[in-house]
C-alpha cells in the first residue's frame, strides 16, 4: 500500500496549521549538500561534486528506487530489465547482449552511475572501465534485509539530491514492516520455500526476509542454505514446505519431490510479481504484503487497520493542532491591549482557514480508504 499521496495531503495540513517541519527532515535535507563523499561497497571513496542531473542505473532495482522516490526524470539510462517501469522504455537502454554496454553509458555522459552489487559481481571489469573513463560510479552492497533496502533507498535519495523523498519512501517501508510484525505477533508460522528454476533463497537474502516478514518460516534458511543457491529434491522432501513462493517469471516446480509436498498437495503456491519479489528495492514490501494476505488473511486485515490508523492518527493530530492554534489566535484578538502586526492580521483573517484544513484532513482519510 502506498501512502505518498496521503502524506502529501498531511503535509498541506501542516503548512496551513503553521506547524514547523520535523527536525529529522531538516537534518536529512542538510545532508543533500554537495560536494558529497561516500564510500561504496568496493571500499572506494566516491566524490559526488554536485547535485546529479543525469543518472544511469545498471540494474532494475536501482531504477525502481529512483522511480519510487520521484526521481525518474533524472534517469537517462536503464537496463533492459527495467522497462516495466512507467516511462522507462523512453530511456536509453544500457544493456548489451552480454551485459552492460560500457560505450553507451560513457556516451550518455552521466553525472552519477548507480551500480547494484549484482551488476558489479557479474562484470567488475566493465564497472572499472566506467571509472577509468572518469565517471562517478557508486556500487551498492548486496541486499540482505528489508531494512537494508530501506537504508539504500534513503542513501540513493541523498546521493541524487532527493533527500526528503528518499527519506519519506524509506520511512513508509519501515512503518509497513513494523505494522506487519505487530499484526503477526503470536501467529503460528508455517514453513515456506522460495523456488525458481531449481534455486532458492536462503540465509542472508532480502527474499528470505520478505518471507519471514510476511509470516513464513524460510525452510531453505532452516536447511542451512546461505544466499541464493541450488536446492536438491531430498532437501525439499525433508523440508515438506506448506507454502511455495514463486516469482511470476518462473514455472511452478513440478517433480516427484515437489509434488509430494503439502504446498503442492493443498494448492498453496503463491505467485508474486518478480519485480517486487526479486529486486532489493522499495516494492519488496509489497511482496511481503501479498504473501501475508495469502498465508495469514486475518493478520493481513489487522495489518491494514494498523496502516489506516497510523495515517488517521497523523491526520487527527494535525487537525487538533490547528484547532488549538486557531483558539489561541482568537483569544489573542479579543485582548484590547494586544495590537496585531500586519502579518498576524493577514494569517488570522484569512477566509476559510479552518475549513481548508478540515477539507484537506477529510480528503486524506477518503484517499486512504481508496487505497485500502
Amino acid at each position: 500500500m502506498n501512502y505518498r499521496y496521503v502524506a502529501a495531503l498531511l503535509a498541506l495540513v501542516t503548512v496551513f496549521a503553521g506547524v514547523p517541519a520535523p527536525v529529522a527532515a531538516t537534518d536529512q535535507t542538510a545532508q543533500c549538500t554537495f560536494p558529497m563523499t561516500v564510500t561504496d561497497a568496493t571500499g572506494t571513496e566516491v566524490n559526488i561534486t554536485e547535485n546529479p542531473e543525469r543518472v544511469v542505473t545498471t540494474n532494475p532495482s536501482a531504477a525502481q528506487t529512483m522511480w519510487e522516490i520521484g526521481a525518474k526524470d533524472e534517469v537517462v539510462g536503464v537496463s533492459q530489465y527495467a522497462t516495466y517501469l512507467d516511462g522507462a522504455s523512453e530511456k536509453t537502454n544500457v544493456s548489451a547482449s552480454s551485459g552492460l554496454n560500457v560505450e553507451v553509458v560513457i556516451d550518455l555522459d552521466p553525472d552519477l552511475v548507480l551500480v547494484p552489487n549484482s551488476s558489479y559481481n557479474a562484470e567488475p571489469d566493465r564497472i572499472e572501465q566506467l571509472r577509468s573513463a572518469n565517471l562517478t560510479v557508486v556500487v551498492f552492497e548486496s541486499g540482505k534485509s528489508l531494512d537494508g533496502v530501506a537504508n539504500k533507498t534513503e542513501r540513493i535519495g541523498r546521493m541524487t539530491g532527493n533527500c526528503d523523498s528518499g527519506l519519506e519512501r524509506a520511512e513508509e517501508m519501515r512503518t509497513s514492516i513494523q505494522h506487519m510484525e505487530q499484526a503477526l505477533d503470536g501467529v503460528e508460522r508455517p514453513v515456506g520455500l522460495n523456488a525458481f528454476f531449481g534455486y532458492t533463497s536462503g540465509k542472508n537474502t532480502f527474499i528470505s526476509e520478505i518471507m519471514t516478514t510476511a509470516g513464513l518460516r524460510n525452510g531453505a534458511a532452516e536447511a542451512n542454505i546461505t544466499g541464493f543457491g541450488q536446492i536438491n529434491e531430498e532437501t525439499v522432501v525433508d523440508m515438506n514446505p506448506e507454502y511455495i513462493v514463486v516469482p511470476s517469471h518462473a514455472p511452478v516446480p513440478s517433480s516427484p519431490a515437489y509434488n509430494s509436498t503439502t504446498a503442492i498437495q493443498e494448492g498453496n503456491v503463491i505467485v508474486v510479481d518478480a519485480n517486487k519479489l526479486q529486486q532489493p528495492a522499495p516494492r519488496a514490501v509489497e511482496a511481503s504484503e501479498e504473501i501475508m494476505k495469502a498465508v495469514h488473511p486475518d493478520a493481513y486485515e489487522q495489518y491494514q487497520e494498523l496502516q489506516n490508523e497510523s495515517v488517521t492518527e497523523s491526520t487527527d493530530s494535525a487537525t487538533e493542532t490547528t484547532t488549538q492554534e486557531n483558539a489561541t489566535e482568537n483569544t489573542t484578538e479579543e485582548e484590547p491591549e494586544t495590537t496585531a502586526t500586519p502579518e498576524q492580521t493577514t494569517e488570522s483573517d484569512a477566509p476559510g482557514f479552518g475549513s481548508v484544513v478540515s477539507v484537506i484532513a477529510l480528503a486524506a482519510v477518503a484517499l486512504l480508504a481508496r487505497y485500502r
